[in-house]
């Protein structure tokens, strides 16, 4: 539970201001994050919210304990683009077997991708194809409370039955309406109506309903999902900038509607969007670049980047504010990580830095946290051992590990350690002749050493691959 040390404060977009935390339980802490639709590899701007929400649920844990926390992110793999994805690749299968091995390869690869950058696992990821059944209690519940109802072929959400229908967006009818390209012999009440169930032809995926054979719009998926996992209302609701209007908007409206609450979730938080080089990310402008091609390929400077280098490059900038992800965003990540890599020094039972945690605390403000880790690597680099103990304990923390994963997957941490304590026995046993052999070896496969004292006057050696 948390002692209370740290405040957490965030900027609710419901609200439009930045108000201190307090949860509906704090036993019991409650988070929801809309998660990706699995029919193509997850591009970085998708990479955003799973970092940004990922060190949020880091915080919570931390403030009110591992059991007390409860994360969900959800995937979507019922979905039209999905339908139409499988239709191209799997031509031969029948479309049910051939959507089947496309959300799997999809999600298997952002599975892959979301470990290379740090991210634990949520408590739940639920998918939307084992939730249609509370989907459609939902729905049945809307129809009967005058919510919803039947035309056309579908199941809409009637607007005009939620007088406060707009409030997380700020939109409100007129502007729904005034939007709206809508044909004139359109079968809604209103323009602005939104589809909560539509039918299903016989080569489409669908299931059996009171309105026939369908399959649910995108926005009940996340109701049900967040009731079944975190209840009726819970504390926080996340997500990227463009789900606020109207996937999160309507989220609302379906969800108070059917469980008669004045809320959904207390907390909305939203980050903020994301360009390549200062430009929109398109396919059809050629910039389009996805996790995977970051981490395996040469798209981007001509080479590979690791994943913790990502997921710095990705939190040097506020989360609600713009980012520019650029090749210089990350040459700067890995050199400032590199540089707090080799200051760290792990030590077990030592906590966080409490300064971060506090400028953490205050709205995620991940950038405040880089100049305390600056101050403390600094203070490491001096021979303060204590504070290289809580700058590793804090980069754990923050889920940016002490060794880089590129120095990892090419060099034998344990052999270099073994060498490095040969080297310090021989220079304790005062064989310079060994040692500086030892030391001259170790260069030679691209080992750099760097020898200090701790505060006991002990002599210790820090090592990092030469770049």
């Amino acid at each position: 539970m948390s002692s209370g040390a740290h405040t957490l404060k965030v900027y609710n977009t419901l609200t439009r201001k930045k108000e201190e935390f307090h949860p509906l339980d704090p036993a019991n802490v409650r988070m929801y994050v809309c998660g990706p639709t699995v029919y193509d590899f997850a591009h970085i701007g998708n990479a955003r919210p799973v970092i940004v929400f990922d060190v949020l649920f880091r915080l919570l844990r931390h403030l009110y304990g591992d059991r007390h926390v409860t994360y969900v992110r959800n995937i979507t793999d019922v979905d039209d683009k999905i339908n139409a994805r499988a239709l191209r690749d799997y031509p031969g299968l029948p479309l049910n077997e051939a959507i089947r091995k496309v959300t799997e390869s999809t999600a298997r690869q952002f599975h892959t991708d979301v470990a290379a950058l740090g991210c634990l696992e949520p408590s739940y990821e639920p998918r939307a194809t084992e939730h249609i059944e509370g989907m459609i209690a939902l729905i049945a519940k809307l129809v009967e409370n005058g919510n919803a109802y039947e035309a056309g072929g579908e199941v809409l959400f009637r607007i005009d039955s939620m007088p406060e229908y707009g409030q997380l967006s700020g939109r409100n009818l007129e502007d729904n309406i005034a939007g709206a390209r809508v044909a004139v012999d359109s079968h809604k009440e209103n323009p602005a109506d939104f589809v909560l169930w539509k039918l299903s032809s016989g080569d489409e995926p669908g299931w059996e309903s009171p309105w026939g054979r369908g399959r649910p719009g995108w926005h009940i998926e996340c109701s049900a999902m967040s009731e079944a996992l975190l209840g009726k209302t819970f504390d926080i609701h996340g997500g990227g900038l463009d789900l606020i209007f109207p996937h999160h908007e309507n989220e609302i409206a379906q969800s108070r509607c059917a469980h008669g609450t004045s809320m959904m979730a207390n907390y909305w938080m939203h980050n903020g969007y994301l360009q390549l080089e200062g430009r929109k990310m398109s396919k059809s402008e050629g910039n389009f670049v996805t996790i995977h091609d970051l981490l395996e390929t040469e798209k981007l400077g001509g080479r590979t980047w690791p994943g913790e280098v990502l997921r710095l490059a990705m939190l040097m900038t506020h989360y609600r504010e713009p980012i520019d992800f650029s090749l210089a965003r990350l040459e700067e990540a890995e050199a400032r990580l590199a540089g707090w890599q080799r200051a760290a020094r792990a030590e077990e039972g030592v906590a966080p830095d409490s300064d971060a945690v506090a400028e953490l605390a205050d709205d995620l403000n991940f950038v405040r946290v880089a100049t305390v880790l600056d101050a403390m690597a600094r203070k490491a680099n001096r021979g303060e051992v204590s504070a290289a103990h809580r700058l590793a304990a804090t980069l754990e923390f923050l889920g940016l590990p002490l060794e880089s994963l590129l120095v990892s997957k090419n060099v034998d941490s344990a052999r270099v350690e073994a060498k490095i304590q040969a080297r310090l026995d021989a220079l304790a046993a005062k064989d310079f002749v060994l040692a500086d052999g030892i030391r001259a070896e170790l260069i030679e496969d691209g080992i750099q050493l760097m020898d200090y004292k701790d505060e006991t006057g002990e002599r210790k050696t820090k090592w990092e691959v030469k770049r």
